[in-house]
């Protein structure tokens, strides 16, 4: 990798030579981290290689940010624009036996790039994004080997008659010899519990020079559906002979109807939080380890639906939250774009260019709840609103399924127009509030949402942002006792209006950016996360995940409290629709183990519950022998092996501790009546 700060690459022949200044890097890789954190600009980056004549060969990138050209042997071969989606070049032509890539990439925002210069912010005097710039190739790069005939994706459909569902595999092939040929695609359905295909189906195509696509019906079969705790995930693989795809599939049905969300049929109400792909040690760049770490975080801290944040998710996230039962609604980083930048010709090819990469590369993942068009951009006036039109047109050609909506922060502001903004056209509304901090006084908060009800009376809404960035406390404690604050009292209020489907905090960590920083400062953290930037917890972590719990838990001793305890009793039940979140307990464990005062466990075990509608009750006994001192560890577990609650009682304390009655019952003891 080198810096280029001058642009001067290209004409000193780097095209085609690795300049002697070059550092050694590993791809992934980002140079925003270290000496060149805060490098706004060109640099290159170079891999040599050898490779046999005779194969069709192309250069995939993951992503790369954010203008990118690519040249092989010293011939330009591609470019693109954009920095979270996968493009390629055909590098067949240009490879000989001994081969040098290099690639220059610019990060430098603009008016007319995404994310670019937040115009709609020009008189604060700090039009940056909020965010960091990192620049590099910050996803794998690879050489794929093809016959001329591939299948490029697929676009899977289903339809559900209760258990049952009718697949439908629209293939796309690309020929790119010079003849037609004939091939036969091969079209399976893999289950979640194995590599055997459960339906297949095949039909003959021909497929001249150039791109055709193949609609290809599987049987009907029996299924098991994809459910938030249940997430049954099958594979569906196509194939031509030298060539196959196999993406994540589920079967679930989401609608939207009489202002609530409904999966599978049955109401539900859901929480999360927002994550920036970045952390100090790889930024942008991020490892599988990484993402695996948060998400299982995040996990932890009970989500179950996100708009992950305001750009293309890397593909480990989308399967993760595939598998872990996450609904997604992924966004383009339209961030504080102004009326201007959304009725631009440049913009508006791009963001096409944008959603299309996005939903082409994402549209097979049963996570995926929507797609957003933009965040907190002047959608409230005639050229936003005309912006928003053409890519919800757009999105539906692509994927008709699934509902289109983007993150308004108009409304909570006071400043939208029903009849102008685009939240009248959405699918659903995504509000962005922060009372209590950048939006006004916290007492606005009810106000805003009865007001916000009327005006879109057809509505779902789901609060797409709420927090409370640490810039308004004097330190990073205070600060976090205002998000706790935030979290408690605005949860509260959101469960009462029953058009809110859902609610997002943000964010899970504290990130890098230029703005929303303590005054004085014009880089650093923003603090406004669960976790610091090195993922260590603040108190607000362990707020959230008991705030966010899908289940109430009554557990209490079954001795006196005055004698040991002898056993215990928790009664399980869902939070029910009144509540956020709010959905069926599938599948559910309540674990438990009980420890004497030297820690020994005396006695632990579990209980397979049924589905949880209707309340189940959990108890066990022991015998009381040195039982003085115990302490009783409870758990729910979801069948992901995410723990949904948990609580621990105390014998000792409760005993020892001089208080009421009336308060060792609020701590779960069985006092007699008086």
């Amino acid at each position: 990798m080198a810096l280029d700060p001058d642009g001067t690459g290209a004409a000193q022949g780097w095209d085609a030579k690795v300049p002697p200044a070059s550092e050694i890097v590993t791809v992934p890789h980002t140079w925003n981290i270290g000496k060149y954190a805060d490098y706004e600009g060109v640099a290159w980056y170079f891999r040599r290689f050898a490779h046999p004549a005779g194969h069709r060969v192309e250069l995939h990138f993951g992503a790369t940010f954010y203008k990118a050209r690519v040249w092989i042997n010293g011939v330009e071969a591609g470019s693109h624009e954009g920095g979270h989606t996968e493009w390629w070049v055909d590098a067949t032509p240009l490879l000989r036996a001994d081969n040098l890539i290099a690639v220059e990439i610019d990060n430098r925002p603009g008016i007319a790039t995404i994310p670019g210069f937040a115009m709609s912010l020009r008189a604060g005097d700090n039009v940056w994004y909020d965010w960091w710039h990192y620049g590099g190739v910050v996803r794998n790069v690879w050489l794929a080997v093809t016959d001329p005939v591939l299948i490029r994706r697929q676009h899977v459909r289903s339809v559900l008659a209760g258990e049952t569902g009718d697949l439908t595999d629209q293939v796309f092939l690309e020929n790119h010899g010079t003849a037609a040929v004939n091939e036969r695609v091969r079209v399976e359905l893999l289950p979640p519990d194995g590599s055997i295909p459960i339906q297949t189906a095949e039909q003959n195509v021909t497929v001249a020079p150039g791109s055709t696509t193949a609609s290809v019906k599987l049987p009907s079969t029996r299924v098991k559906l994809w459910y938030l705790d249940r997430p049954n995930v099958y594979r569906v693989r196509a194939s031509i002979e030298g060539n196959s795809i196999e993406d994540n599939y589920g079967f679930r049905t989401i609608e939207i109807r009489d202002r609530h969300l409904y999966l599978n049929g049955e109401r539900v109400r859901l929480s999360g939080m927002t994550r920036h792909e970045e952390s100090p040690w790889e930024g942008l760049a991020e490892s599988p380890g990484t993402i695996l770490h948060d998400y299982r975080e995040m996990k932890e801290l009970q989500v179950t639906l996100t708009r992950p944040v305001h750009y293309p998710q890397h593909p480990a996230i989308l399967d993760f939250a595939d598998r872990n039962g996450i609904l997604l609604i992924p966004e383009i980083p339209m961030w504080q774009f102004n009326e201007a930048q959304m009725s631009d010709p440049r913009v508006i090819a791009l963001a096409k260019q944008m959603m299309t990469e996005m939903v082409e590369s994402a549209w097979n993942h049963p996570a995926i709840l929507g797609w957003s068009m933009c965040n907190e951009s002047e959608t409230n006036k005639p050229g936003g609103r005309r912006y928003f039109d053409q890519m919800y047109s757009l999105v539906k050609d692509l994927d008709p399924d699934r509902y289109v909506s983007y993150a308004d922060n108009q409304i909570a502001y006071g400043m939208a127009d029903p009849k102008i903004n685009a939240a009248s056209a959405a699918d659903f509304v995504m509000m962005n509030e922060y009372l209590g901090t950048w939006g006004g006084p916290e007492e606005g908060l009810v106000p805003m949402l009865e007001k916000a009800g009327r005006d879109y009376p057809d509505k779902m809404f789901i609060i797409s942002e709420f927090g409370a960035a640490g810039l308004f406390a004097p330190d990073k404690v205070a600060g976090d006792e205002l998000r706790r604050h935030i979290i408690t009292t605005q949860m509260e209020i959101f469960r009462r209006f029953d058009f809110i489907g859902g609610a997002v905090f943000w964010c899970y960590q504290d990130y890098m950016s230029h703005r929303n920083l303590r005054p004085g400062m014009t880089s650093g953290e923003v603090e406004m996360g669960v976790v610091d930037e090195n993922r260590q917890r603040y108190p607000s972590f362990y707020l959230w995940k008991e705030e966010n719990s899908p289940a109430v838990v009554d557990l209490h001793w079954t001795q006196a409290v005055w004698q040991p305890p002898s056993g215990f009793t928790a009664v399980i039940a869902r939070r029910g629709e009144d509540s956020i979140p709010s959905y069926a307990l599938l599948g559910y464990r309540a674990e438990w183990e009980i420890r004497g005062a030297d820690g020994a466990v005396i006695s632990e075990g579990r209980s397979e519950l049924p589905d949880i509608g209707a309340p189940q009750t959990v108890t066990a006994a022991w015998p009381t022998t040195n039982l003085r001192g115990a302490k009783l560890l409870f758990r729910l577990r979801r069948p992901t092996g995410f723990v949904a609650f948990e609580k621990t009682l105390d014998w000792w304390a409760g005993l020892s501790s001089g208080v009421s009655v009336e308060e060792m019952e609020k701590r779960g003891y069985q006092v007699p009546a008086r």
